[in-house]
């Protein structure tokens, strides 16, 4: 296909009505390298809220199996995206989802919370490092199709348009951030599977230049030092 090619089909389509086929075109086949890191980042974004960092360190299941945690998520997204919500397996992967959760004291506006960073973070990631920013109708579908999701799993007031989602992340990060001893440990861990998928002396200079990627106020949260303006410039560049 020529470069814009797909960006036109997508053009085509009804972001209300359309926002399956419309995400699947854009994570799977414009994006999907930068799509993969940028949720890789959201979830992760999710530790620094002491209430959601603290319990993964409780459950212990993100600091001490992390690459099956992160692979379990993975396959359960990736099922509704490739099948659809009303799949036998898009329905199987979010009845699973919602057993997982039920598990869990979690409140609705830390799960609304972290519905927010699937859609506001992908942007803000290709907006910064995609060969392409995104379309109007690619921001509507992903908030279409994150609502969709959330409704499914039961979460309440959740936002209407990707503004109104990215207005909310803001305002929750503002308030909630900040240290929390095993949300520290969980970020750890992370960190650690992220290096583990390169060659093992590339692994001071990854996790370095992962940090740089993130935001001071993430950074604080955590209690990381602050990357050097050098280093920050070069790993983003």
């Amino acid at each position: 296909m020529k470069r814009y090619e797909r960006l036109q089909q997508i053009r085509c389509l009804d972001p209300e009505k359309d926002y399956l086929e419309i995400y699947r075109l854009s994570a799977t086949y414009e994006f999907p390298w930068d799509h993969a890191r940028a949720l890789e980042l959201a979830l992760y974004r999710t530790y620094a809220v002491p209430s959601i960092g603290a319990l993964l360190a409780e459950t212990a299941e993100f600091s001490t199996r992390t690459q099956k945690r992160y692979d379990d998520t993975a396959l359960l997204l990736d099922a509704i995206v490739e099948h659809g919500f009303d799949s036998d397996e898009g329905h199987t992967a979010i009845r699973r989802i919602n057993q997982m959760h039920r598990s869990y004291d979690i409140s609705n506006d830390d799960m609304r919370y972290v519905l927010c960073t699937f859609v506001v973070m992908p942007k803000r990631w290709i907006d910064s490092y995609g060969w392409r920013r995104l379309s109007r109708h690619e921001m509507a579908a992903a908030a279409a199709y994150y609502r969709t999701l959330g409704q499914r799993m039961g979460i309440k007031e959740i936002p209407g348009s990707y503004e109104e989602f990215a207005q909310c992340l803001d305002a929750y990060e503002e308030a909630h951030f900040g240290w929390d001893e095993g949300a520290r440990s969980v970020s750890d861990a992370t960190l650690e599977l992220m290096v583990s998928w390169y060659p093992r002396p590339l692994a001071p200079v990854l996790r370095r230049a992962t940090l740089a990627l993130l935001d001071e106020s993430l950074l604080r949260a955590f209690g990381y030092a602050q990357p050097s303006a050098a280093t920050r410039a070069l790993v983003r560049r």
